[in-house]
């Protein structure tokens, strides 16, 4: 069976940036995704569509097919004390390379690295780690199949996304029909 929109599909790969492996699927535990489903690249997929087990492709992508160039400014300075727990500055993750959760005043959450902390205010980079990075990949497809229900299900979280009900309601679309109780 060849890779094709809407399989659930089984590779190994390497990701090797600027010389280094940044990452890599583990040996008997091939990355799985649905292709078409926007899981990965859009240009990874296409170099591996058409595939089939036992295939393999290298191919690199350059940064606008990767996760875009640095964006200067997604490079700020914040002040220390949005950075209070209990009254007190957090020290302890304030260090060049911590990489912590934030949320914006929209409530939208991103990840920022440290990139240097100063007397009053910390620069903190919010850009994806790989932007800017050329991504070189070896890529074996492993395997590809039909796509069932419970592939789906493992990727949209199950029912409504709620995650009162498990799963268990059905609904991909909360409130929307959802009858777990937990939605509305």
């Amino acid at each position: 069976m060849k890779v094709e929109q809407g399989k659930t599909v089984y590779v190994d790969y390497t990701l090797t940036v600027d010389g280094q492996i940044a990452d890599q699927s583990q040996p008997g535990q091939p990355l799985q995704y649905i292709c078409g489903m926007g899981m990965l690249l859009p240009k990874f997929e296409e170099a591996v569509m058409g595939k089939e087990p036992g295939e393999s492709v290298s191919f690199t992508l350059e940064p606008k097919d990767g996760y875009g160039e640095t964006v200067a400014e997604a490079i700020v300075d914040l002040p220390k004390t949005i950075f209070m727990i209990d009254g007190k500055v957090a020290e302890d993750i304030l260090f060049v390379g911590s990489q912590i959760p934030m949320s914006t005043a929209e409530g939208q959450h991103m990840m920022g690295v440290v990139k240097e902390v100063k007397e009053e205010t910390v620069v903190m980079d919010f850009n994806h780690p790989m932007a800017g990075k050329t991504l070189n990949f070896s890529v074996t497809v492993a395997d590809v199949r039909d796509t069932t229900p419970e592939d789906l299900s493992k990727i949209m979280g199950g029912g409504c996304g709620c995650g009162d009900c498990g799963g268990s309601c059905g609904d991909h679309e909360c409130g929307d029909g959802c009858d777990c109780g937990g939605c509305n």
